[in-house]
Parts: structure tokens; C-alpha cells; sequence
């Protein structure tokens, strides 16, 4: 299904259309996701990390019939990697082949979009089509490439010294995520609709088994819902993610398993838990301890 535009789609009919592929949203959510296609304005979406906040993005470039374009951030990135970056070797090329060209001349040459090579923010930012911009995990970035977003943020446009400023033809739905593990700036978030992610209810999380693991029952999909929810209260240092009640939901169905116990905790931990410490709150290593 094609959405019209200008994306003006109410809170249910959103959730509804997210459903369909399998995307499972509280409708207070999906009143603040639709209020931010309204206005056309990014949407930082925040909370721990496995909460599902990266599948909305991809979940709304289905919707959108689109398609995504996503910059995963990480620490040292830079405005090269995530804007644009020169083809130095079809510049240098140019050059050799134009020796007996002046300056001017070639600069005007090289410096063109001929020879610039796209990266996300810019191949959003000149798509044909409307896509969603996913900027993953920003907060693992320095505050200097934060503020470098701003003008992308406010104005969906983007400088380049060479070339001038290039605006986009047709503004992109951009999702930016946050594991919270560092605070953004006040610019930044004045710039964006805000929605807050946790970890879903029990309700929603079997909502989500049922759907995306075929074949599950509703007796074993409480079992896993009740046990990865008991998992996220104790003190761990990485609480179970939806994607890995999901794996976990699978490699029961595989193994033919269809209650939860202890003993099958213990067995199967590993695909819940990924730190030493964590399984050992469990007792996962209870039986090899050896001496």
C-alpha cells in the first residue's frame, strides 16, 4: 500500500499500517510517530538499546514504500563518511589528461557533482523519491558532528564549500536513535518530535512473539514473555533485547521445547545473555564449576 502525500496519516491508521509488516507500536506511540510525519520534522526516538527503535525506522520505510537510507553512527565519524567525499582518483585523472588547462578551468571541472561521490545524508537528502534517513545510534558521535546535523535538521538542506547548497527535492522522514548513553544536545532536540522507547509490556511482547515467530504457542509465548520480563529486573549488565526473545522463541520451537523451566534457562541462556557476569546470576555455570 502507497501512502499520499503529504504524509498525513492518523495515529491508528499508522499502527494499523505498521502491523502489517509486523511492527507492533503502542498507539500513544503512534500518535507521536504520525505527529512527526505531519510536520515533516525528525523524530529522535530514545531508550535502551534492543527496544526496537532502529525496526520502527526500517518498519516506516515499508510503509512510506520509499526505502531506507541509513548512516550508522560510531565514534571518530566524520563529515566525509556521512555527507560527501571527493573522487580524488577521478580528479587526479582529469587532471593529468587536462594538463595544458588553467586552474580556473579545471577547478570548475572537478570540483562538479561529476565527481563527487554520495554518501547517506546526501544521497537522502538529492533522492528522487521520499525515503527515511536513519541516523543510528547518534549518540555514539562527538558533539562537533552533532552540531554538523543541524542544518540538515532545521532546514533539510546541507552546504558543500564547492558546490554551494544543495536542498532536498523531496524532504526525507528521518528517524534518529539514541541507546541514551550520552546526552544530546538541547539544539538537537529542540529540532526533533521526541518519542521515548522501553522495553515493551508483557502484552506487546507476546503480541510480537505470535506474530513474528509462526506456529508459536500461546502457552509457550507467556513462558517466554514471563521469563525474559523476570531477566530485565535483575541488575544485568545487558537486559534481554526483543530480538532476542525472538531468537530465543525460534531455538525453543527448534529444539522441540514446549514448557520453561530452569533447567532449560540454563541450557538456552546464552542466546538471552551475553556476558559472563549475567549468566552467572543464573547459575548457567553451576553445573561445570569443577572443583
Amino acid at each position: 500500500m502507497v501512502y499520499p502525500e503529504p504524509i498525513m496519516l492518523k495515529p491508528e491508521a499508522l499502527r494499523e499500517a505498521l502491523l502489517t509488516h509486523n511492527y507492533v507500536m503502542d498507539p500513544d506511540q503512534a500518535l507521536t510517530v504520525a505527529i512527526a510525519l505531519h510536520l515533516e520534522k525528525p523524530l529522535l526516538v530514545e531508550g535502551p538499546a534492543g527496544v526496537g527503535k532502529t525496526e520502527l525506522a526500517k518498519a516506516l520505510a515499508k510503509v512510506l514504500s520509499g526505502g531506507l537510507i541509513r548512516l550508522q553512527c560510531y565514534e571518530g565519524l566524520g563529515e566525509e563518511k556521512a555527507l560527501y567525499e571527493w573522487n580524488y582518483s577521478k580528479q587526479l585523472l582529469h587532471i593529468q589528461a587536462e594538463r595544458d588547462a588553467q586552474w580556473q578551468e579545471l577547478a570548475t571541472d572537478i570540483f562538479s557533482k561529476d565527481y563527487l561521490l554520495e554518501r547517506p545524508l546526501l544521497r537522502a537528502l538529492r533522492s528522487e523519491e521520499r525515503v527515511v534517513l536513519l541516523i543510528d545510534e547518534l549518540d555514539r558521535v562527538d558533539e562537533e558532528f552533532e552540531a554538523f546535523l543541524l542544518e540538515l535538521l532545521s532546514d533539510f538542506q546541507i552546504t558543500i564549500p564547492e558546490l554551494g547548497t544543495i536542498t532536498s527535492e523531496k524532504r526525507p522522514v528521518v528517524v534518529l536513535t539514541s541507546n541514551d548513553t550520552r546526552e544530546l544536545s538541547e539544539a538537537l532536540r529542540r529540532r526533533c518530535v521526541y518519542l521515548y522507547m522501553n522495553f515493551p509490556t508483557r502484552e506487546r511482547e507476546k503480541e510480537i512473539l505470535l506474530r513474528k515467530v509462526p506456529d508459536l504457542s500461546e502457552k509457550l509465548a507467556d513462558k517466554i514473555v514471563e521469563t525474559v520480563q523476570s531477566l530485565r529486573l535483575k541488575d544485568l549488565k545487558k537486559a534481554p533485547s526483543v530480538s532476542e526473545t525472538l531468537d530465543w522463541a525460534q531455538t525453543l520451537q527448534v529444539m522441540g521445547i514446549q514448557d520453561v523451566n530452569e533447567e532449560v534457562l540454563r541450557k538456552t541462556a546464552t542466546i538471552l545473555l551475553k556476558h559472563k557476569a549475567d549468566l552467572e546470576q543464573i547459575n548457567v555455570f553451576a553445573d561445570s564449576s569443577g572443583t
